[in-house]
């Protein structure tokens, strides 16, 4: 799944450890969404969404069937 959590943490110039703790999980967390190597939970979707202003499906993006 594609995001756009690093983007938009970036633009508010938040590290990766401030984002955690707004979203009340570990920095390594935010590290995983980031580089796709996680999906976060749906719980922490809506959390994200809810910090940013923006719906889920503006932040994350299936991939692209290959």
């Amino acid at each position: 799944m594609r995001n756009r959590v690093r983007d938009l943490r970036e633009e508010r110039g938040w590290s990766q450890a401030q984002l955690g703790e707004r979203l009340n999980v570990s920095r390594q967390t935010v590290n995983a969404i980031e580089t796709g190597k996680y999906d976060p939970s749906l719980p922490v979707a809506f959390r994200i969404a809810a910090l940013f202003g923006s719906s889920i499906e503006s932040i994350f993006q299936p991939e692209d069937p290959a």
